[in-house]
Formats: C-alpha cells, sequence, structure tokens
C-alpha cells in the first residue's frame, strides 16, 4: 500500500465537511451540503478578516486618479514608496481604506499599499455582510493560519563549486549573487549564525571598488543594487534582539505579528517578540539561499565538512511573519502578517522573496497573499514558493499562481549507513548520526520490549512512553515509520535506553537523514521489511556501520515522497504546476540551536527546502542580469532543467511530479530563448478563469498563457495553443513536438532571430490520435539552434467526448438520457451490458489494520468497458466506505475515498486501463451494539460479451463540437438489486449506466 492510517484519512475526509460548513462563504456562493431557504442571508463568523479594495496598490499603479501620477516601477525598477507620487498615492489609498472601513463602524488594524491594497480588521458578522456588498470591494476573506512546509551536498550537486562550476563563472563565492538582496518570509533569523557573519554595517558609502556594501544612515540600512536601484530596510529591535545584529550580510531583520499576537495570549507563545527566530526554519532557509560561503559543520561530533548558501555572495533581509506557539494549533503566520511582511520587502526594494510557507488547501489565485505576490512580480521581484509536503497523493500542492515559481523537492546522494545483520546481511540506508561503527547489539522490534497495558500496534511505531526502559536497554530498536515524527522514535529510544534505532519504512518512500538523537539508519522497502522480519527473531542481532557497505546504490535525483503533486485544482489543470524541482532532502544549513538540541545546524527535508535553492539561483541570475524580469529567470530555470529518475533509476516522465525538472544551474546563465510575460499576461490568465479583475483586460484561455510550459485540462477533440518566445541567443531555431496518443503540430516549425530581445509568437496544435480518452498524456515541445536546447512539458487530458461519467434509472424497463459533445462528427457510440452480478456477504470491525481490511479485486482487460462495486451495511444505522485502488508495481496505490459516511457507497469506473483494480471496505464505527460492521457487496464488470439489455441511440455523433441527446434504454430487469451497463465512445470514454 503506498499509504498507511487509512482510518485517519477517511476520518480527516469526513471531517472536511464539517469543516466546509464552518468556512465564510464569499458572495454569491453557497457553502457546499448546506440547503439554505431563498430568503435566508449568508452568516459571517465574526474576527479577523483581511479586506481587499478595487484601486491597484503602488507596485502596479499606472495612473488614472486625477493629481496622483503611477508609482509602477519601469522594467527593471523597483517601486519607489518614498518617492513624491509614492507617498502621495499611499495617502490616497491608506484614506480610502478608513472611509471604507468606517462606513460599516469598523476600525482599520492595518493598511497594506505596496503590493495589495487593502486593510485587515476585526469586524463582526454584520460588517462582513456589509462589507461584501460595498462598492470598491473586492474580496474580504478571514485571516487564516498557514504553516510552516518542512552528492550529498546540495550545492556540489547542482554544480555550484568547483573549477568549472557556476559560481567560478560568476567571478567566485565572493561575487555569486553580489548586488542583489533575498528577503526571507518566515520564521524570522538566528543572527548569531556563523553562516550569518559579516563585518558590521558601517557609516561610510560604498566606494567604486565596492560597488554594493550596505551601510547606515542613521538607522536606516541603504544598499546600491545591481539593478541601479536602492534597497532600505532597517534591524528592528525587540526581545532578545538588538539593532546591531545587523550586518554587512544580515543587513536588515522586522518583525510581523500584529495578527497573531492578538490571537494567541501569552501564556500560549513559544517564541521572541522581535525578529529573533523561535523555531529554526527561517534561519535555515534564509542560510539555504544565500549564506556565507565556506563555514565549517561539525553536527553530533561528525565533521560533515563546510557549507555554502547558494548566492553567497547575496544579502539576506528577513521578515518574519511565522510564529511558534507551545502548542502547534497555535504555531504558523496570519494571513494579514504574512501580507504586511510581503508588502514591506516589497517596499524595501528585495529582489528576490522566498516563501517556504502553505496552506491546508490549494489558495486561490485571488487569495491575498497570492495577490500580493501578483503586485510584487509586477515591481521585478522574484518569489520562490514551497509546493508543498502533502505528496504523494495528486492535487496537493498550494502556490500556484503563474507569477509564483512553485518548487518541488528532490532528493542529492545521500548520506549513508548500513544495518549489518547478524545472519550476514547488510542493508544500506540514510544515516547521518551513525558517525563509528555501534558494534553488535540485540536487534528487537518495539513490541517485543514494550511497557506493560502498551498495544503492539503503538510499540511498533516506538511512540512517545510505549518502551520499557527494563526491556530495552543496551538494544537496537527497529521503529515502523508512521504516525509520529521521525526524531520522536530515536528520542524514545533513547529515553527507554536503547543504543540505536533502525527506521522502517513498510512500502517504497523517501528517506531521510534526520539528526536523531541516536544512532538511527533509515532503510526503504523492500529491505526494511527484511529487517523487520529478522528483528522479530529471538536473539537477532545488528550493527550499525557508517557508509554505504553493500554494493546497491541509490538513484538519484528522485522526487521526495512527501513533495506535493499536481495537477493545479485552481487553473483547472491548465496551468502545469509545480514548475521545477530543487533538492528538499537531507538539506543542512544553520538553526536556531535553543529549538535544535542544542545544534547550530540541521539535517532538514521538505519543500520549504527547496524553495530557497531556487531563490539562491534566481539572486544569482539577477546578480548577472540584473534587467531581467522575475519570469524571464523562471523561464529560463525551466526550459533547461534535467530529468527526475525513479528509485529504479528510469527517468520519471509524470510532469505532475516535478514540472520542467531538477534546476540545472550550470545550464540556466544560457537558455537561449525565454517564455516572459507580465502584468496584461497574468490578468487576461485570471480574467479566461472566471476572476472579474476590473482592468479592461481582456480574458485568454488560460492554456495561453505564456508559461514555459503547456498544459490542457480538458482538450475536446483538438486544440491550439499559443506560445512567444523572446530571443536571448540569436540564431535558426527548430521545433519538434511529441506527445504520445496525440498528433502534434508546431506552426511555424522554424524561427529566426536576428538580435537578442527579438520577439516570436507560434502555435502548437493537439489533435486526438489513439491516446485514451480522459487519461493524461504527456510529452515536450523543444527548439534547438545556435547551440542550445530549449525544453519545455506538455501535459494533456484528451478526451473524445465531454458527457456524464455516469446516469442513473429505475424500473424493469425504462431509459434514461443525457447530453454529450464529440470532438469528431460521425464517430461511433456503443452501448455495452447490462450486468448485475449477486450480493456477497462481508464484515469490517471499525479500527481494522489496514491490511485486514477486506479487499475486491479486479482484473481489467482490454475487453473490460466498466466496473461498479456497490456495497450496502445490512443494519441501516451502519457507515461504510470504499476505498478505491489500482495495483502499481505490486502495491495498492490509493486513489479516492467514495462514500459520505451512510450505510453504502459505490464506486464506478469508466473505461479503465488495464491492470488490477480494486476496492477495500472500510467504517470508522460500528452499529449500535455490535462489534463489526456486516454488509453485502456487489461488483458489477461490464465486459464485451455481457449481455444486450441496453440499448442507445443514436448510434452515431451527428455533429462534432454541439451538443446533442443520447438515450439508453433497458428492459426485462430484476428490480431486486442494482443492474451496471456502460455507453460507449471513441477512446475508452463512456458513461456508467446504474439502474435500480
Amino acid at each position: 500500500m503506498n499509504h498507511p492510517n487509512l482510518r485517519r484519512r477517511v476520518a480527516l475526509l469526513a471531517g472536511a465537511a464539517l469543516i466546509t460548513t464552518a468556512l465564510v462563504a464569499p458572495p454569491g456562493s453557497a457553502a457546499p451540503g448546506i440547503d439554505a431557504p431563498s430568503s435566508s442571508r449568508f452568516t459571517f463568523a465574526p474576527g479577523r478578516y483581511v479586506v481587499t479594495l478595487a484601486d491597484k496598490p503602488l507596485a502596479t499603479y499606472q495612473g488614472g486618479v486625477t493629481g496622483l501620477k503611477a508609482t509602477k516601477p519601469a522594467a527593471g525598477r523597483k517601486v519607489e514608496v518614498n518617492s513624491t507620487s509614492g507617498k502621495a498615492y499611499r495617502a490616497y489609498l491608506t484614506g480610502k481604506h478608513a472611509q471604507v472601513a468606517a462606513k460599516v463602524g469598523a476600525h482599520v488594524d492595518h493598511d497594506y499599499s505596496t503590493t495589495l491594497n487593502g486593510f485587515a480588521a476585526s469586524l463582526t458578522s454584520k460588517q462582513v455582510n456589509e462589507l461584501t456588498k460595498t462598492p470598491g470591494v473586492m474580496a474580504v476573506v478571514p485571516d487564516q493560519l498557514h504553516v510552516l512546509l518542512d552528492d550529498r551536498n546540495p550545492t556540489d550537486f547542482l554544480k555550484l563549486s568547483g573549477q568549472t562550476g557556476v559560481w567560478n563563472k560568476l567571478g567566485g563565492t565572493a561575487t555569486a549573487g553580489q548586488g542583489v538582496v533575498v528577503g526571507v518570509v518566515d520564521t524570522g533569523i538566528w543572527p548569531e549564525s556563523a553562516s550569518l557573519s559579516g563585518p558590521k554595517l558601517g557609516t561610510e558609502p560604498p566606494t567604486d571598488a565596492d560597488p554594493y556594501r550596505p551601510y547606515l544612515s542613521g538607522s536606516t540600512t541603504v544598499m546600491q543594487k545591481a539593478d541601479g536601484s536602492t534597497f532600505t530596510g532597517s534591524c528592528e529591535a525587540g526581545q532578545d534582539f538588538t539593532a546591531d545584529l545587523c550586518n554587512t550580510k544580515l543587513i536588515s531583520a522586522k518583525y510581523f505579528g500584529d495578527g497573531w499576537l492578538s490571537l494567541v495570549p501569552p501564556d500560549r507563545r513559544a517564541d521572541y517578540e522581535s525578529p529573533r527566530d523561535g523555531e529554526g526554519h527561517g534561519t535555515h532557509t534564509a542560510t539555504t539561499a544565500a549564506g556565507r560561503a565556506d563555514v565549517d559543520v561539525v553536527l553530533g561530533g561528525r565533521d560533515l565538512g563546510t557549507v555554502t548558501g547558494v548566492a553567497p555572495a547575496a544579502k539576506i533581509a528577513v521578515y518574519k511573519a511565522l510564529w511558534s506557539g507551545k502548542a502547534t494549533q497555535d504555531s504558523g503566520g496570519l494571513t494579514s502578517d504574512i501580507v504586511a511582511a510581503i508588502d514591506q520587502a516589497v517596499a524595501d526594494g528585495v529582489d528576490v522573496i522566498n516563501y517556504s510557507v502553505g496552506s491546508i488547501f490549494e489558495s486561490p489565485a485571488t487569495d491575498p497573499i497570492q495577490l500580493a505576490f501578483l503586485s510584487a512580480a509586477s515591481a521585478g521581484v522574484f518569489v520562490s514558493a514551497a509546493g508543498g509536503n502533502s505528496g504523494p497523493d495528486a492535487s496537493t500542492l498550494d502556490n500556484t499562481s503563474p507569477w509564483v515559481t512553485t518548487v518541488g523537492a528532490t532528493t542529492v546522494a545521500p548520506w549513508s549507513g548500513t544495518v549489518v545483520l547478524g545472519n550476514g546481511q547488510k542493508y544500506s540506508g540514510v544515516s547521518t548520526t551513525v558517525t563509528s561503527p555501534t558494534g553488535s547489539k540485540p536487534l528487537v522490534n518495539g513490541a517485543a520490549v514494550k511497557k506493560e497495558g502498551v498495544s503492539d500496534a503503538d510499540a511498533l511505531i516506538c511512540l512517545a512512553n510505549t518502551l520499557d526502559p527494563g526491556k530495552t536497554a543496551g538494544k537496537i530498536v527497529a521503529c515502523d515509520r508512521g504516525i509520529s515524527a521521525r526524531v520522536d522514535k530515536s528520542a524514545e529510544v533513547q529515553r527507554a535506553g536503547g543504543v540505536g534505532m533502525v527506521l522502517l519504512n513498510l512500502f517504497d518512500q523517501d528517506v531521510v537523514g534526520d539528526s536523531h538523537v541516536v544512532p538511527t539508519v533509515h532503510l526503504n522497502a523492500p529491505g526494511s521489511l527484511s529487517v523487520k522480519s529478522y528483528a522479530s527473531q529471538a536473539d537477532a542481532t545488528a550493527e550499525l556501520v557508517p557508509g554505504n557497505q553493500t554494493s546497491s546504490t541509490t538513484p538519484y535525483p528522485q522526487m521526495a515522497d512527501f513533495s506535493s503533486r499536481g495537477p493545479s485544482l485552481s487553473s483547472n489543470g491548465n496551468l502545469l504546476k509545480p514548475d521545477l524541482a530543487a533538492p528538499g532532502v537531507n538539506v543542512l544549513a544553520a538553526v536556531a540551536p535553543p529549538t535544535n538540541g542544542g545544534q547550530n545546524y540541521a539535517f532538514l527535508s521538505g519543500t520549504s527546502m527547496a524553495a530557497p535553492h531556487v531563490a539562491g539561483l534566481a539572486a544569482l541570475y539577477l546578480s548577472k542580469h540584473p534587467d531581467w524580469s522575475p519570469m524571464a529567470v523562471k523561464s529560463a530555470l525551466m526550459t533547461t532543467a534535467g530529468n527526475v529518475l525513479t528509485s529504479t533509476g528510469a527517468v520519471n516522465t509524470n510532469p505532475f511530479d516535478a514540472g520542467a525538472g531538477e534546476v540545472q544551474p550550470s545550464k540556466m546563465l544560457d537558455p537561449g530563448l525565454v517564455y516572459d510575460s507580465s502584468d496584461t499576461d497574468w490578468l487576461g490568465y485570471l480574467e479566461g478563469t472566471g476572476v472579474k479583475t476590473g482592468t479592461g483586460v481582456p480574458a485568454i484561455n488560460p492554456s495561453d498563457y505564456n508559461a514555459p510550459s503547456i498544459a490542457v485540462g480538458q482538450l475536446l477533440g483538438t486544440q491550439t495553443i499559443t506560445r512567444r518566445v523572446t530571443a536571448v541567443t540569436p540564431g535558426l531555431y527548430r521545433a519538434t513536438a511529441s506527445v504520445p496518443g496525440m498528433k502534434a503540430v508546431v506552426t511555424p516549425s522554424i524561427l529566426s532571430f536576428s538580435k537578442a530581445g527579438q520577439t516570436k509568437t507560434f502555435t502548437v496544435k493537439l489533435t486526438l490520435d489513439t491516446a485514451d480518452s480522459g487519461t493524461t498524456t504527456n510529452g515536450w515541445l523543444t527548439w534547438q539552434g545556435a547551440d542550445k536546447t530549449v525544453r519545455s512539458p506538455i501535459v494533456v487530458v484528451p478526451t473524445s467526448v465531454l458527457a456524464p461519467t455516469a446516469v442513473t434509472g429505475t424500473g424493469a424497463s425504462g431509459s434514461t438520457s443525457f447530453t454529450a459533445t464529440v470532438g469528431k462528427a460521425g464517430v461511433p457510440i456503443r452501448s455495452y451490458g447490462v450486468v448485475s452480478a449477486p450480493l456477497v456477504p462481508g464484515a469490517v470491525p471499525a479500527g481494522a489494520a489496514d491490511a485486514d481490511l477486506p479487499a475486491y479485486p479486479v482484473t481489467v482487460t482490454a475487453q473490460t468497458k466498466a466496473v461498479q462495486w456497490n456495497i450496502k451495511t445490512v443494519d441501516p444505522a451502519g457507515s461504510i466506505w470504499l476505498v478505491l485502488y489500482k495495483v502499481v508495481n505490486g502495491q495498492m496505490q490509493f486513489l479516492s475515498f467514495v462514500g459520505d459516511g451512510s450505510n453504502q457507497a459505490s464506486a464506478s469506473l469508466a473505461g479503465p486501463t488495464p491492470g488490477v483494480w480494486g476496492v477495500l471496505a472500510i467504517t470508522l464505527s460500528n452499529p449500535p451494539g455490535a462489534s463489526t460492521t456486516e454488509y453485502t457487496m456487489q461488483t458489477n464488470v461490464v465486459t464485451s460479451s455481457t449481455g444486450s439489455s441496453l440499448k442507445v441511440t443514436p448510434s452515431v455523433a451527428p455533429a462534432a463540437f454541439k451538443p446533442f441527446p443520447v438515450t439508453a434504454s433497458w428492459s426485462g430487469l430484476a428490480t431486486g438489486q442494482r443492474s451496471t451497463g456502460f455507453v460507449e465512445f471513441p477512446n475508452r470514454a463512456g458513461t456508467v449506466v446504474t439502474i435500480n
């Protein structure tokens, strides 16, 4: 199975309905699942809100208000918030904020004017309701809590170091990234870190020999930048943080916590009311992006060599907006504080923003944070954002707006350790804590050394306070991965006197080099399962040894299992996300010692760690090309990206994992062509997705947004996509495009550029050929010329028909009708079935282990048209769910949860691809007084030779791209149980017909 703990996931799904009804419904929408009388009004929860107004903020205002000049910066320049026109327009905006708030009797808590035109305020339900109807108000959204996302040296793996590395090409680490400021919106900074050390800020202006040296003008830090503009910041004093802690590396540090501090009382806080990092996350991301070069690191007695930030000569400006509470639910950052931080970062003049933060659900492009990033990008600021840590499930990404660079996480060469068993077998895994051989020790699993009264299940995963010190002392404990944090398991082993731990993946999953408190090796399946089996034997022994002592090696880069995947839901699959991938597993960087076991450095994993690699690469780029736009830099990174691998070493062909692929800094500075975009493109994209921007910019098909990738979420028959490219290196370029099962034609297929900066437009026509309808297919568009290769991923979901996937009907005889639209006239329409299989009794108890859940597999062949599973509890008071899965590489890959908590559920497959598909039966609670949930299961498999009771008209599609009625009819059916049929269109598309 590819995911344990199904009961927990079903419980979360069941609870989602409750969460949804508690969310504030925007004007003109209803919370799902609530049937309100037509005369009712929406009820808005009182609380803190962010109100967005229609006028443009400073970063994008191009004039139009009488007497107020434009404040949008020219290309390659940053917004001048302290100019006369900037101050005047800011006063105009804040004045309107006060007017709007006053109309409903509210008070403005915080104004936003640089990247977002709006304000934060505490509002009553009535005030929210009135504001949603106020002219000039675009959105009123709750102040949401956002949470942190968590070659062995990534900078070596990325070929930044070495004689032929990128740093040398840019003049060495002393100049790589110079003249650029990286803004980090995160948990703050630990200024004493060696990776942040530098000379103190002086008051002398820079010289021609050192033009980018920051200096103090009063209490303001001033720095002339590579793009000709000026950064102005400050070191904000606060709890355990004084202004003199900033220096010529850490040039500014500010904190934003009005929202969080008002929400979380002092007795629930575990942080500093200052820029100081109370968690370590912000320090890690900042030093990954732009930490000082060649800092020696010793961790747990192990010499780990030196670490260097990706852009070691860039400067760091910190904007603390994420906070730590004593409880997990109190930790994170509120929308209002994060927007305030972004607003200030752009006003100060940063060149790059790193944002290693995400939400539980994908943020729409109209979210205040995403709109703030739109204005930041419009002002010339490159935004690198973590894609999320909710993988490997599909559609789990966040930060997917087109003006943001969304980053997935990959592996690098692992820090290795080996488990040597007493039977002579050796298994290599990841370890950063085995610095010398442990010697042979007894090897046990958690259940063998558990405390009295503790369940085997809890002890096997080494939950806190489950192991008996009298049984554990002196032993190496094999702990299953799952439920608790990985480092908490080793802490439990240490507490009970264990001398080492083997962390076991129970299925193919990523392995992580955490900073464990006892020597630990993290093993993947199938080797982990062999060790688990051996550990259950009497007198089992093991030794933990540094390095890989086996002949097997681990391919890299691979996608991290936790890295969130696409497709993006907010774009309906018409914008490929993530954009690219970067190292995010076992990344060594500085942290805050008090919350990291007293260590100054730590290995952390997450897309949080991947995003600052890309932020650092953008800083390197803008140091060399300070006049480039953020999207030109993004294009260069994407079109020069390389392949990501699978665990077998094969190329990972799923674009929803890594987007364009793994960043390749050695190629990024010479991309040949770039796909650029700016305000008009972004606003046209928003209009195309149904967002009314009020700007007068015409809508474009979202697939036509000028991204360095092509995505079509639903292609009916054929579609032509438009792109434009700008030459970095002039010359003749020839296009090739290939997408399996599709015909791809590029027009023109040859582009000639006579000079750099010249822009030309082309189209790509995609037509459904042999690809299965409704199944994603992907390939590449490649331009080659001038000794350059410019590669863009293409991902398409083709369909031969737009029709419902399922319809229902009743009676022994009858019919049901639906509307269909095909992409080609004259294609056949056929019917199959019906099938009504016998009911099979079964039972599942609440709390059953995943491995004990009843499974109902079906082997699908080329002749299989449809499959339907129908389950119903015997007791009407029962509750039942189905988990749909497909077997991939011998393991169950869970696809969806089906059910609503009632006593029946039904899962259907229309035109499934060959292979083994199935469902698991699962319940969260048994009927009253019962120890198990009894049910009946029916599995209806419709094939090309099962029955002829179902008839369909018409038998041929009358026209293309025009809706027409389709009628399925039947007769002579038994009404006592369910029957299933199938109406088939070309390319395995069709509609499941459920009768009775």
